[in-house]
């Protein structure tokens, strides 16, 4: 399990896999989450971050997580992204790949 007092390493517009456990009565399994950080909110413990992904059907899923979760196995980065803007609510009204594309950050 990863360590809860060292920070999360990601930003807004990044592409991240949330692995979330999750408790099915007396099983627990972990389920990833990809997509889109579109918004970090939040000072201290209350802080959460918006991950956006377009499901089946072209249909945008968003899902808000608590950044300090103890149910957050881990957040890891696929794709940094290079973005001007702390939020990213524009992406809703994109569709298809464009719903997705954000500039990438260079080495």
């Amino acid at each position: 399990m990863e360590n809860q007092d060292k920070p999360k390493t990601f930003n807004v517009g990044d592409k991240v896999v949330v692995n979330y456990k999750i408790k099915e009565g007396e099983k627990s399994r972990i389920q990833p989450f990809e997509g889109l950080v579109i918004a970090k909110k939040g000072t201290g413990l209350s802080k959460t971050f918006t991950v956006r992904r377009i499901a089946n059907g072209g249909l945008g899923l968003e899902r808000i997580f608590p950044e300090f979760s103890p149910n957050i196995e881990s957040v890891v980065v696929k794709t940094p992204g290079s973005v001007r803007r702390a939020k990213l609510y524009y992406m809703r009204d994109r569709i298809g790949k464009l719903a997705m594309k954000v500039k990438e950050k260079r080495a």
